[in-house]
């Protein structure tokens, strides 16, 4: 019987249920939700993580967190240099606060921590150039035992009154909050704070309990993952251990939150800190200082100002790092880099030290005639033409910018373009922003792409003349994009959209206005080395021609080979799953890798399939050779007649096949769909409405026909 825990305690982290798993001999990253990231916050902040510092690691609430501390920090971020090397905000915890409102119910500063107000320390800390935040939760109190008060119903008083102190960061916390429905809670906060009209960072801290990176994307600049760090090595990598398999839901002006950094806190050694700092910036996390910096040691300023390690945290393509291996306490991450090459941390969580390595093909860059290596911690170069290692000592990671010498072509799969770099782009207003319309000259300062009323969460926004260039090396087969004006061009604006395959033209929309919905455009780019994206003015000038190309997905590689396979035999591109990992060849069973049994539906045995739990996806790329696939569904006999689910496949993001509720009673189902031409498809188990508990399903004797 399972012995499934899905409830939630404050300030501990929620079970994530996603390892790193095995896949036909390549390692890849599981997701832990079925739902697609949302489109970021509209208010052109944190584009990439926010950097910074916060108190409360290393005060707490006792008496040295006052106003001269917070000052003498802002003092130190110029005086130490951290400022120049991008630390931005200077934000105070819990404890800020008198027990009670006042007679209008506003928010009262301790006038002993703060005897000149809290407006007088964000006027010193703007001042030295720095930006100003503080903390309150989204309760009736905040988390501290004394009972300070929280924001729940004070929403838009607490939002006005901290912007007429020139607050510019709000950490918003999850205690006290008397049960109320967490994601109405933050966005009603979210919307008092876009309702100042000041921009205001909206760090969402709800430590993970109910799934934000689902939801949080749309109302918060960042959210919590877990629950509160301490400083030890145990807490930090357990810590990382959770926030890694969450990759898919970040992004510029979103960001997972593993908490804040405890480096020079004294709890752990300078190696472990510094493997604390890369995986941080490796997972794109914000990096918000927690130690006292006003008297810190060279060992920590020289962590905290690897500008290198910086770079990758900042890197503008904004993607967190994935776990690419993870055996014997040896864990490889790669970070896509918006120059083309890759971020690797080298992770050895062992007592001793180790040799760890990997290879060019297994972080996703493969394709060059060799590639060169900075050893970002070390600072030494050197070149490989394939194998990347390194002696690694115990607890320690070793980071490396991996550039190739000439440009590598997309991966095989399905690929958002605005998640790969170009080789050149050329904007007619502004730079080209991705995954936000083309908004002013300012980078990120784009909204969501909406064309004719019609929302998208990935693509690129550009402006007439445009001109993209993106390195194929004659290995994609397709692109598909809808294209259109922004609605942002509310006085009108006209546009051509044409696609390019090296030289020759497989694409026009024709001119497209700001009255016109999407168009949907096909391109067929077999065999060719370069794709240009190219946007010109209608004929009547270059006014408000915000062009979008939205959801452009570019199809790379063949997919399965010809004949009929079983599913569990293929590799799955990624597979999200409700509790543990996804099974090849055996039930769910529990979080462990390899613990399930046999597949079992109403007593029938099944040799081959998929064992899942809901809310479960599991994706395969097709490459559009496939035909046909056929599964027998149902609810593994593990659980019992417990449980109900539903199964459904996708092609190409449409509904293909549904099997309707089935439950732990039922016998198995009979499930099939026509995949002709699809490059994607995609197996999804819901809970039929009743809760996830139980919900062990299983995608019995899986089939695959392809030609």
């Amino acid at each position: 019987m399972t012995t499934e825990l899905h409830n939630f305690r404050q300030r501990l982290t929620a079970t994530l249920g996603a390892l790193a798993l095995v896949a036909g001999g390549v390692t890849v990253a599981v997701e832990v939700a079925a739902a697609p990231p949302a489109a970021a916050v509209d208010n052109a902040l944190a584009r990439t993580p926010q950097m910074g510092f916060n108190n409360w690691n290393s005060t707490h609430c006792r008496a040295e967190f006052n106003e001269s501390m917070v000052e003498g920090i802002a003092d130190a971020f110029v005086a130490k240099g951290l400022k120049d090397v991008g630390y931005t905000y200077v934000n105070i915890d819990d404890c800020w606060a008198l027990p009670n409102r006042d007679a209008s119910g506003n928010l009262v500063p301790d006038p002993v921590r703060f005897p000149h107000g809290i407006k007088a320390v964000a006027d010193y800390v703007h001042a030295k150039g720095l930006k100003f935040g503080l903390y309150s939760s989204a309760g009736t109190k905040t988390c501290d035992t004394q009972g300070f008060p929280g924001g729940l119903g004070h929403e838009q008083q607490d939002a006005n009154l901290w912007a007429s102190w020139g607050v510019d960061y709000l950490k918003y916390d999850n205690c006290n909050n008397t049960g109320a429905d967490a994601k109405q809670r933050y966005k009603a906060m979210g919307d008092a704070l876009k309702a100042t009209g000041r921009p205001i960072l909206y760090s969402i801290c709800e430590w993970g309990s109910n799934q934000p990176w689902n939801w949080a994307s749309g109302t918060g600049n960042s959210w919590r993952t877990t629950g509160d760090i301490s400083d030890s090595w145990s807490s930090m990598i357990g810590i990382a251990h959770q926030n890694q398999p969450l990759a898919p839901y970040a992004g510029p002006g979103g960001w997972n939150d593993p908490d804040m950094l405890e480096v020079g806190n004294g709890g752990m050694t300078d190696t472990e800190y510094r493997t604390h700092f890369s995986l941080w910036s490796q997972m794109a996390a914000p990096l918000l200082i927690g130690s006292d910096l006003r008297n810190p040691s060279a060992a920590t300023l020289a962590i905290l100002k690897n500008t290198d390690v910086i770079a990758v945290d900042q890197d503008a393509l904004g993607k967190q790092g994935t776990v690419v291996s993870s055996s014997g306490g040896q864990v490889v991450m790669s970070k896509p880099l918006a120059d083309g090459g890759r971020s690797v941390t080298l992770t050895n969580e062992n007592a001793s030290a180790r040799t760890i390595s990997t290879t060019v093909d297994a972080i996703g860059i493969g394709g060059a005639s060799s590639y060169a290596l900075k050893d970002l911690w070390s600072k030494q170069t050197s070149s490989t033409t394939g194998t990347i290692s390194a002696s690694v000592p115990a607890h320690g990671t070793v980071m490396y910018r991996v550039t190739p010498g000439t440009p590598v072509p997309p991966p095989t799969g399905l690929n958002q373009l605005s998640d790969l770099p170009w080789t050149s782009a050329v904007n007619g207003w502004g730079p080209v922003e991705r995954d936000h319309s083309n908004g002013e000259q300012a980078a990120g300062d784009g909204r969501t792409l909406t064309i004719n009323g019609t929302t998208y969460p990935k693509g690129l926004g550009t402006h007439a003349p445009s001109d993209i260039t993106y390195y194929l090396g004659g290995g994609c087969r397709s692109l598909g994009v809808d294209v259109g004006v922004d609605d942002e061009s509310t006085a009108g604006g006209s546009v051509v959209f044409r696609i390019y395959r090296d030289t020759t033209l497989v694409a026009d929309s024709g001119v497209r206005t700001a009255s016109d919905p999407p168009k949907r455009l096909t391109a067929d780019l077999a065999g060719g080395t370069e794709l240009r994206l190219v946007v010109t003015d209608g004929g009547d000038g270059i006014t408000y021609d915000h062009a979008d190309w939205a959801n452009p997905q570019l199809a790379c590689g063949r997919g399965p080979s010809a004949g009929t396979h079983a599913l569990s035999d293929l590799t799955w591109t990624s597979a999200v799953n409700g509790w543990g990992p996804v099974e090849r060849d055996r039930s769910n069973g529990e979080q462990a890798a390899g613990d399930g049994k046999t597949l079992t539906i109403g007593g029938t045995t099944y040799a081959k399939g998929l064992g899942t739990h809901a809310a479960s996806t599991v994706t395969y790329y097709l490459g559009g050779t496939c035909t046909a696939f056929r599964a027998s569904v149902g609810v593994d006999d593990e659980v019992g007649a417990k449980g109900s689910v539903d199964f459904q496949v996708y092609r190409d993001g449409t509904l293909a096949a549904a099997s309707g509720k089935v439950t732990g009673a039922d016998a198995a189902k009979a499930i099939s769909a026509d995949v002709t031409g699809g490059y994607e498809l995609k197996l999804v188990v819901t809970d039929s409405g009743d809760g996830v508990d139980y919900d062990h399903a299983d995608w019995a004797a899986p089939q695959l026909t392809c030609s």
